[in-house]
């Protein structure tokens, strides 16, 4: 690609965030370097920290006008992107989702409108590589970027440049996040999931690209994960019951994580009850002691267990919004 094709078209950087006094200085450091060599600003929507973010991005913003503060009364992820973009979003042609609570490549975004350009995509998305620093982290980190915690999602794994129907949002075309109506603020997880159906059903192409991807860093405590994956279960389950649209057989079987918990406490009757359950109990331990061995890991037997935390909480949150939303419609 010639180097002024990222200053021939305008991106909005979008920051959504929440206390992230720790990591919000230096990752606003990285992406202004890349401002002098892509045509963006950089808008940090904050949630109401309650730490020094907000004063840190002010005190930044000051030096460089190129990056400015907005307040985001709603607080979540979707409602920060949106805002942005109602905001200041008719002067730009792409804008740039950034998580805080991340890592990027020193040529993150000029890659992805690099990308943008040449395959005419309406978004790219970008492949997560997960890293951990504590012991609980890091075997979290572990699960996560393998089959036993991703179920073989290809923007969790990597995989070489292909238009697709999901992934990690990175870059999109500002027009075709306006034409769908952006973000469904009614999700608190998985808008992104909700977003790309409604793209792909209006005509929008979806890019994976392997010329760039994210470090994300995971939860470190059980309960930490176990909220954030109770809260994706709850979230696909909103996006099927808006859409109608089935899992697939990776999202069917942690699915089947909590009936098999609770059908295992029919062992009082009968015994064979608790099978299905310790199948799946031996299973994702056996697949954490082969990790360990294959890989030379000796976080594999932790990582099962984190991978169960996130199956077990995934199917939990999964069925408290199925049996929530058929409880409103009783009512109703």
């Amino acid at each position: 690609m010639k180097p002024d094709v990222c200053s021939n078209v305008s991106s909005l950087i979008i920051i959504p965030c929440l206390n992230e006094e720790k990591h919000i200085e230096p990752l606003l450091g990285k992406l202004s370097q890349e401002l002098d060599h892509v045509n963006a600003k950089i808008v940090v929507a904050d949630g109401g920290s309650k730490d020094a973010t907000r004063e840190i991005v002010a005190r930044i913003s000051m030096a460089d006008p190129r990056i400015v503060l907005l307040d985001n009364p709603r607080r979540l992820q979707s409602a920060a992107t949106n805002l942005a973009v109602a905001t200041f979003g008719r002067d730009y042609d792409y804008l740039i989702r950034i998580d805080a609570h991340g890592d990027y490549p020193a040529d993150y975004c000029s890659r992805l409108v690099e990308e943008a350009v040449e395959t005419q995509a309406d978004s790219v998305v970008v492949a997560m590589e997960t890293v951990g620093f504590g012991m609980f982290q890091k075997a979290t980190a572990f699960a996560q970027n393998s089959k036993l915690g991703n179920g073989g999602s290809k923007h969790r794994e990597g995989a070489k440049g292909h238009w697709t129907n999901h992934g990690h949002h990175a870059l999109m075309r500002i027009a075709a996040f306006e034409t769908v109506g952006g973000y469904d603020e009614t999700f608190s997880h998985n808008e992104d999931a909700e977003l790309d159906y409604r793209l792909k059903q209006a005509g929008f192409g979806i890019w994976m690209t392997d010329k760039t991807r994210m470090v994300y860093y995971p939860r470190s405590s059980v309960s930490t994960l176990f909220r954030q994956y109770l809260g994706y279960g709850r979230g696909r389950a909103k996006n099927i019951l808006k859409h109608g649209s089935m899992p697939n057989v990776r999202q069917m079987l942690p699915l089947l994580v909590v009936p098999v918990f609770i059908g295992a406490f029919l062992a009082v009757l009968n015994w064979a009850a608790v099978i299905p359950f310790s199948l799946w109990a031996v299973a994702c331990v056996g697949y954490g002691f082969w990790m360990a061995i294959g890989q030379r890991n000796p976080y594999g037997p932790l990582a099962a267990l984190s991978a169960m935390v996130m199956h077990f909480a995934w199917s939990a949150g999964f069925w408290m919004e199925l049996l929530s939303f058929r409880g409103r419609k009783v009512a109703s």
